[in-house]
């Protein structure tokens, strides 16, 4: 499968229901067989190649799940044909965090697109993790391998092939869900594995969209990218990763999976409408088609006010915190009902707010939130022709004037900013595009003739951006390939200004005091900005795919401003699997 999938143990027989269901949890999702798990204090003893779920399970170490239960989810991806972590090295990454949780020494932080600036967020249960239990397929589903038959195989109703049905509704059962993405190598395939990867996975994809769309109250996923970096996941990056898209092993999962994400994401939208708030039940409800793949817009007016709950046409138009009725028209996709809007009074250039828990920063326009959202560019062009100014810009905490163009995520959003006169020299686009959008669509702007050496006016440019922000994007290598076939400079150094200085100046006092290794992630990749190469912030990163590709074309290593080389940063930062690579090619 290449991803997480069930769990087992407990007696030596399994009680289930009449049914066929076995109540592990009382959620969304039918399970089909006990959900077994390891406790954490077993797990921090165990060394090597991860046993399976019958070695564990006649050593007495497995668990049927019970609710009194605090439970760590682990999804990750598979390193070998026939067991999941050949050579024991994700299993040591994961120990190592679990421990470093358990003493105090790593903590989990927000992305540093969210965290500039703030650090005021809630923080995981560490307290809870030493006697907590951990869920992890090998260990859970017996008889595990890397599978050949699909989940709707008739055949065997084996149990194996019930825990793997069970999958939803063990996420469910759990109160922490990590997600165990270092970047390592498949032992079979010889291809890197990593979040992007991981990301890419139609399974994996179905696990995070369970999770975060359960009704619990901490919905939040955490990513494992060292045993020094944990970070949450930002919410863009579920919202792009749709079920349909995802690549399985077995083409006739897709059809199954995607009817649990469906399951997954109306029972969120049924969920909020009873109980609220209004703005997340509003933007789930108009995410629907799209996230399903589904065909959006179509409304007629008194249809898309009763669909979104708008008492009047007056509510609808009226312009107020959280999802008013302009966001509900683009979100959903509905050109015709924006129009209507606008015509009746409705704001086309008005600034969002109440939406940064969904993604979407306060003071972003409309037109930003349709390019951020991969709307349809034809939604781009009516808000446009609607007299949407593509050229304000809202200033982001780090001094980044951001733009629609910042936020294009397709090549049509970029003839339509083209053809309406958008304004790509104010603040180049191409510094937002290349760390989260398409290889097409920064070809579109290379194209349109923007320069990948210009930087923006706090100093940040291209060259850095996609080495911070790309790790998510199984694009991020092409999109470098066309930076540096576009003269792009690799050995260009950081040189922050302004606000942005300012931040890497605070964060580069901790680490004075408290070394990088001692310091949070976002302090760490702070203090070591200026002066930094793509080189250096790709090692930080711990993104093999950028580290390789920059030193084959020729990227020396060159220390920041602190003295920190790329191997220094790499270290600190806990990818290890980046030294060897660096020291190869350094010369």
């Amino acid at each position: 499968m290449g991803s997480s999938q069930g769990s087992a143990q407990g007696s030596a027989t399994s009680e289930v229901a009449e049914d066929g269901m076995t109540s592990c949890n009382t959620g969304v999702h039918q399970c089909s067989f006990p959900m077994y798990v390891v406790k954490v204090s077993d797990f921090l003893e165990m060394e090597g190649i991860p046993e399976p779920h019958q070695v564990l399970r006649r050593k007495g170490l497995l668990h049927e799940w019970q609710p009194s239960m605090f439970v760590i989810f682990v999804s990750h991806q598979w390193l070998g044909n026939g067991s999941p972590d050949p050579s024991g090295q994700q299993m040591t990454v994961l120990r190592h965090a679990l421990q470093a949780w358990i003493d105090g020494s790593m903590k989990v932080d927000i992305d540093l697109m969210r965290t500039f600036g703030e650090q005021s967020y809630a923080t995981t249960s560490y307290e809870r993790v030493a006697s907590a239990y951990l869920f992890l397929d090998w260990f859970a589903i017996p008889q595990l391998t890397e599978r050949t038959d699909g989940v709707n195989d008739d055949a065997t109703k084996s149990d194996t092939a019930r825990a793997v049905q069970s999958i939803p509704a063990y996420v469910e059962s759990c109160d922490m869900f990590v997600a165990l993405v270092p970047d390592l190598v498949h032992s079979d395939t010889g291809l890197q594995c990593n979040y992007s990867t991981w990301l890419s996975r139609g399974w994996c994809r179905a696990e995070l969209w369970c999770r975060l769309l359960s009704n619990r109250e901490d919905t939040r996923v955490v990513l494992i990218f060292s045993d020094r970096e944990a970070l949450y996941i930002m919410p863009m990056d579920w919202q792009r990763s749709l079920i349909a898209d995802g690549l399985f092993t077995v083409e006739s999962d897709r059809t199954v999976v995607m009817k649990l994400g469906e399951r997954a994401l109306r029972s969120k939208i049924e969920h909020l409408d009873r109980w609220g708030p209004l703005t997340d039940y509003r933007f789930h409800l108009a995410q629907e088609p799209r996230l399903l793949s589904q065909q959006q817009g179509g409304f007629s007016l008194q249809g898309f006010l009763r669909h979104f709950g708008f008492p009047s046409l007056h509510d609808a138009v009226k312009h107020e915190s959280g999802m008013t009725g302009m966001l509900c028209a683009i979100v959903a996709g509905d050109g015709d009902i924006v129009q209507t809007l606008v015509k009746h009074g409705a704001d086309v250039n008005a600034r969002v707010s109440g939406l940064g828990h969904l993604g979407y920063s306060d003071s972003l326009t409309l037109l930003m939130v349709a390019a951020y959202n991969a709307q349809d560019p034809k939604i781009l062009s009516t808000l446009i022709m609607s007299q949407a100014d593509p050229n304000i810009a809202c200033v982001s905490e780090s001094g980044s004037l951001v733009t629609a163009s910042w936020l294009a995520s397709q090549p049509g959003h970029v003839q339509v900013l083209l053809e309406k006169k958008a304004d790509f020299g104010a603040s180049p686009p191409l510094t937002g595009a290349v760390g989260v959008s398409t290889a097409s669509t920064v070809k579109a702007f290379l194209e349109a003739r923007c320069d990948p050496c210009t930087v923006s006016p706090n100093g940040f440019g291209p060259m850095y951006s996609v080495s911070f922000f790309g790790r998510g994007n199984p694009d991020a290598p092409a999109i470098l390939q066309m930076l540096l076939s576009s003269r792009g400079d690799a050995n260009a150094r950081a040189t922050p200004r302004g606000l942005l200085y300012k931040e890497c100046l605070r964060a580069r006092v901790s680490a004075a005091l408290w070394g990088l290794e001692g310091c949070t992630v976002y302090q760490r990749q702070m203090a070591s900005l200026p002066g930094a190469t793509a080189l250096s912030i790709a090692a930080v990163m711990g993104d093999q795919r950028l580290v390789r590709l920059l030193l084959e074309h020729d990227a020396e290593h060159i220390a920041n401003d602190r003295g920190d080389t790329p191997e220094d940063l790499a270290r600190a930062a806990g990818h290890t699997d980046l030294l060897p690579i660096l020291s190869t090619f350094y010369v």
